[in-house]
């Protein structure tokens, strides 16, 4: 009798221990910007936050635009070092060396044209150099990938506003606020670039 009740009371506490513990997730499981507002040089490029999706790209198999070759179940961001390590040169590339179409091209090399996080950063690329009809179909194909993609919000939000779209960098604005609230990095730099007079060239 006494042996059952050790052996129950040893159950409970072993139950309540894994009840209570916090579930390990990579580092940059969790998102996977492409920088803040402004560079971010230094950061971990995985590191933003970008997504509230629960299933976003970066907990599951990563869609191609290679036809043809079936990829593993597990080729992911998180499975696949050499796409972490690609993304993290071209990320270097843009908010390090502001070498934007060195950049693209390293980008695209990935092979993951419809990762939000990779179409993300060739459309801040593009609108660096100045192309906004490219820009803007990058920017649609991130949020094709993840409408709930905050950092592309607000990257296309500033390009909205580059081209006197205010409306819509407003309700790009709000779409932020429903995903992160209106204390993440990505509302506060949008809402600043909002309040500056229009005509004024953003540095960002």
């Amino acid at each position: 009798m006494m042996n059952s009740a050790i052996r129950f009371v040893t159950l409970a506490m072993f139950l309540a221990a894994v009840v209570a513990a916090p579930p390990v997730i990579p580092a940059f499981a969790a998102g996977g910007g492409g920088g803040g507002g402004g560079g971010g040089g230094g950061e971990d490029p995985f590191g933003s936050h970008t997504s509230t999706t629960p299933a976003s790209p970066d907990t599951k198999a990563i869609r191609t635009t290679h036809k043809g070759k079936k990829k593993p179940a597990k080729q992911s961001s998180i499975d696949d070092p050499a796409f972490a390590q690609g993304y993290r040169a071209a990320y270097a590339t843009i908010y390090d060396r502001n070498d934007y179409a060195a950049a693209i091209e390293q980008l695209k090399a990935l092979g993951h044209d419809d990762h939000p996080n990779v179409a993300n950063l060739i459309g801040y690329s593009y609108r660096k150099l100045g192309d906004y009809k490219l820009s803007q179909v990058w920017y649609e194909r991130a949020l094709k990938a993840d409408p709930n993609h905050v950092l592309t919000w607000q990257y296309y939000g500033l390009w909205q506003i580059e081209q006197g779209n205010r409306d819509q960098a407003q309700y790009h604005l709000s779409r932020i606020a429903a995903i992160c609230g209106t204390d993440c990095e990505e509302y506060r730099s949008l809402a600043a670039a909002l309040e500056k007079p229009p005509g004024i060239g953003l540095v960002y």
